[in-house]
């Protein structure tokens, strides 16, 4: 990593996070995927929930969550090292269908996210596969198959049902999952949970369920997360401005989005843009749409 924070690697999906410092809480959107810790803390939240994982654990998002994350342990002697690996549908799928693919049920009620430990099987995988860094010309023929490992030895374990749920066509998890696509596809339009049932083919009250468990939010909530950190973005990183930034988000009533945004990050639009470009704040993870940075 040298000096970098955040590197993409020439293996899709991959990719290598280094802090030195603990970071300020930060709103992002987490794709499905797998990070792994080396060394150091991290803290995500979802909802009114908190996971806490560190070195020799791992976190599984099993599919778009907006959430709040921050490194609590790292310092320049011991950083905080990780690595995250974006998950393909496809691929988990096409393990699932083998006859001798043998998970464990979710539990009724668990979120799209979990946290285990890593086990020998699965940080061997995770090393081979960064490994290949160092010889690019074998990236094409082995990243794959040690990719596909590493699903595999998530989906045996404990924390890996929700995404075989998630997966699995039919499933009332999978359905959730197609109504969480659909908003994070749309969210900028108008939003009505009669039509967000109808495209995942569920009842309203059992949509509202589902949903409420994968996610800890309603359907509203999330479209409303989204589309705040989504204009936290426009300002920060596009320099818009506030007004502009929430019509282009989806709001229509500057006074609604401003009530939003300062009872999500705390503050008012632009006093918060100014308070994260000051030189004696905090720094934060990222602002955007990455996984796990």
């Amino acid at each position: 990593m040298g000096a970098e924070e955040n590197r993409a690697t020439g293996i899709r999906g991959l990719t290598l996070h280094r802090r030195i410092a603990p970071t300020a809480p930060c709103s992002m959107t987490y794709e499905p995927g797998v990070t792994v810790i080396v060394q150091g803390q991290k803290r995500v939240d979802l909802g009114g929930t908190s996971f806490i994982y560190g070195a020799g654990q791992y976190l599984l998002t099993s599919v778009v969550l907006p959430i709040v994350s921050r490194i609590v342990e790292a310092s320049a002697e011991t950083p905080c090292l990780a690595m995250s690996l974006k998950l393909e549908m496809p691929v988990i799928r096409e393990l699932l269908s083998q006859e001798e693919m043998h998970v464990k049920e979710p539990p009724s009620e668990s979120p799209a996210m979990a946290t285990g430990d890593a086990t020998v099987e699965l940080i061997s995988a995770c090393c081979r596969l960064v490994d290949l860094l160092n010889t690019p010309q074998d990236i094409p023929f082995l990243s794959g198959m040690i990719q596909r490992e590493i699903i595999y030895r998530i989906l045996r374990g404990a924390e890996g049902a929700r995404l075989r749920a998630i997966a699995t066509l039919g499933d009332q998890s999978h359905r959730t999952a197609k109504a969480i696509a659909w908003i994070r596809t749309n969210y900028a339009k108008p939003l009505r949970v009669e039509d967000l049932a109808e495209v995942a083919g569920m009842g309203l009250s059992t949509l509202h369920h589902h949903f409420r468990a994968l996610t800890s939010m309603s359907p509203l909530q999330y479209q409303k997360q989204l589309r705040l950190q989504a204009a936290r973005a426009l300002m920060l990183v596009d320099g818009m401005d506030a007004a502009s930034a929430a019509f282009e988000v989806g709001y229509e009533s500057a006074s609604q989005f401003n009530r939003e945004y300062s009872r999500l990050f705390g503050q008012p639009p632009m006093r918060d843009i100014r308070t994260l470009r000051s030189p004696d704040a905090l720094p934060i993870e990222s602002v955007g749409n990455p996984q796990a940075n």
